[in-house]
Formats: C-alpha cells, sequence, structure tokens
C-alpha cells in the first residue's frame, strides 16, 4: 500500500468518527427534528388529489358508501388521532391531518 492510500483510508476514518459524533450529538442536545404533533398538521382538504380518489369527506354523515353509520375516521383502523381530538394523522395521507368525525373509503374498522 502506498502512503497516499494509507492518508486516504485514515481521513476517511477521521471523517466516518467526525460524522458519527455529530450525529450523536445533534440527537442527544434535541438538534434532530421532532416528528410532527397532530396539532402541527395541516388539515387535509377534501379537494386534495388523493382525498378525492379515496372520497374523503370532512363529515362523514355526509358520506355516501358507508358500511354502518358509525363508520368515521375515528373508528378507523388508519387513524392515529388521540381519543377525543377533532383533527389526527392518518396513515393514508401522510403529513397531514384528518377530521376525526370524517371518511374515505378506505375506511378499515378496528378490531
Amino acid at each position: 500500500m502506498s502512503q497516499n492510500d494509507t492518508r486516504d483510508i485514515e481521513g476517511r476514518r477521521r471523517f466516518l468518527k467526525a460524522a458519527a459524533g455529530s450525529v450523536a450529538a445533534a440527537a442527544v442536545l434535541g438538534g434532530v427534528p421532532r416528528l410532527g404533533q397532530a396539532q402541527d398538521l395541516p388539515h387535509l382538504s377534501p379537494s386534495d388529489p388523493t382525498a378525492t380518489a379515496l372520497k374523503y369527506v370532512e363529515d362523514g354523515s355526509k358520506a355516501q358508501g358507508r358500511k354502518t353509520p358509525n363508520d368515521t375516521c375515528m373508528n378507523c383502523n388508519f387513524y392515529q388521532g388521540k381519543a377525543g381530538a377533532a383533527w389526527g394523522p392518518c396513515q393514508l395521507f401522510p403529513g397531514k391531518a384528518v377530521a376525526a368525525k370524517g371518511w374515505c373509503v378506505s375506511h378499515a374498522v378496528m378490531i
């Protein structure tokens, strides 16, 4: 191995150690961005292309195609909002909050 190869390897090792240390320090000091909370998420608009494709409505009582009158986002397997919250995250609409009383055609009853 040549002297240049040895310096390159040592330089890479120093870089990787520094990068790993920086990531660890950022995590410990809170420099890693936190995940969005439901109140921080923008509300899903019924005119959003994905919402339109899944026939999302903010008021499930006005939805056509529900299997039971009680089908709403708040009792759907994909809904991740807290009990009693008016809006919450949904796995089907990442980065958006859906109305707890809403509904879409992908509604899956929690078991």
